[in-house]
């Protein structure tokens, strides 16, 4: 695929570039007005993750309203140990809580192989979505 603004895959193969590629560590983040508005309407940052649409909404959004050279696909990695079985809560001024946690073999062998897919269909069906909209435009990463 040929992409309108490869700057940051040529980076990536070490050819020389006329500027170094700008993107942004959370780039979809507070820090964005459009952002909070979505993160309003969704409820809550899980679901923000779990509903595709949600999460190429601000996937797009530093792309479409900063100009960045990549973007991000909106996840996290909390998504990994959820796939697998393992809840979370986040927690409002302290983050991610696992109420319950794996403590040992028979509680490890509890938990569901990554490798099923299907557990991560919500974020497969958000790059879908992200590389439709992106048109080319510049490279999907994340």
């Amino acid at each position: 695929m040929s992409f309108k603004n490869d700057l940051i895959l040529r980076v990536a193969r070490g050819e020389a570039v006329e500027r170094p590629p700008v993107w942004l560590m959370r780039q979809a983040g507070r820090f964005l007005h459009e952002y909070r508005a979505t993160r309003a309407r969704a409820g809550s940052f899980k679901t923000m993750i779990a509903q595709p649409e949600y999460a190429a909404e601000v996937s797009l959004q530093p792309v479409d309203l900063i100009g960045v050279d990549a973007a991000i696909i909106f996840s996290d990695i909390l998504v990994i140990p959820e796939a697998m079985g393992l809840d979370y809560e986040m927690r409002p001024g302290e983050g991610p809580f696992f109420p319950e946690t794996v403590r040992n073999m028979s509680e490890l062998k509890r938990l569901h192989p990554v490798a099923e897919e299907s557990n991560l269909d919500h974020t497969h069906a958000a790059i879908r979505l992200v590389k439709k909209e992106l048109a080319g435009r510049v490279p999907l990463i994340g």
